[in-house]
């Protein structure tokens, strides 16, 4: 029996974060799509298949993160999505913000690569679950 491969897109504008990011995934053997903009991940999102986990940065150039993560929640086709935030944001205030528009899980930068790890693949078992900070 052959699985399907689970995808990750990543949506940062720092390329080192990603290419770290992308390293840190590919010990889980998913498909890893790196973007630096909201325009680009909005337009891949466009593209099937979508995919199983989003990794979103709330600092980004062309929208921020959090209006970028409104904008995906207001769409019912991305319900199933879950949607990790990993900001250098660490205001309560915008931690908030996020999970209240949809977030499910929310880490902060620097973060330790194996908690990174564990959440990514917590979220790829399981899906959207709404849950507490990390």
């Amino acid at each position: 029996m052959v699985e399907t491969q689970k995808r990750v897109l990543v949506v940062d504008d720092d390329q080192e974060i990603l290419a770290l990011v992308r390293v840190l995934l590919s010990r889980l053997r998913v498909e890893t799509i790196s973007l630096t903009n909201a325009t680009d991940a909005a337009q891949r999102l466009k593209t099937p298949p979508l995919p199983d986990l989003l990794i979103l940065d709330l600092m980004l150039p062309d929208v921020s993160g959090l209006e970028f993560l409104r904008q995906i929640r207001a769409k019912s086709n991305f319900d199933a999505i879950p949607i990790l935030v990993l900001s250098a944001t660490i205001d309560p205030d915008q931690i908030r913000a996020a999970l209240d528009a949809g977030a499910d899980r929310y880490l902060t930068k620097p973060y330790i690569a194996n908690n990174l790890l564990t959440v990514a693949t917590e979220m790829l078992r399981t899906g959207r679950r709404t849950s507490a900070t990390s």
